[in-house]
């Protein structure tokens, strides 16, 4: 089970953290991830870290602006979003695999077993 925190409304410019922690079950060795979706579109990949950190993953958009981290003795990955943007106001959702994604296979939703509840995120400009 997986559990995201972290969202809220913030300004344009501002920053926030998102948190998704998992329970019941290790993901060592997989691939853990954020998705997002924007009012009135589809979930759309933002960013996946593999367990081991050799594989990390960017949606273009968000690239230089967020970060994942992962700790992995606490089985918590986080996205350090900063400079935001109208445009990112979405629900964000936490994803985990049990696999050890390559980055492309990583931007895909089908290839992640484990989902998180979603929290919003509002950036206002």
């Amino acid at each position: 089970q997986l559990q995201a925190s972290g969202g809220g409304l913030v300004q344009a410019g501002g920053s926030l953290r998102l948190s998704c922690a998992g329970s019941g079950r290790s993901f060592s060795g997989g691939t853990m991830g954020w998705f997002r979706q924007p009012p009135g579109n589809e979930r759309e990949f933002v960013v996946a870290i593999s367990w081991d950190g050799g594989m990390i993953s960017y949606a273009h958009s968000v690239k230089g602006r967020f970060t994942i981290s992962r700790d992995k003795a606490k089985n918590i990955w986080s996205l350090q979003m900063n400079s935001l943007k109208p445009e990112d106001t979405a629900v964000y959702y936490c994803a985990a695999g049990s696999r050890r994604l390559i980055t492309s296979t990583s931007q895909m939703r089908d290839s992640y077993d484990y989902w998180g509840q979603g929290t919003q995120v509002t950036v206002s400009s």
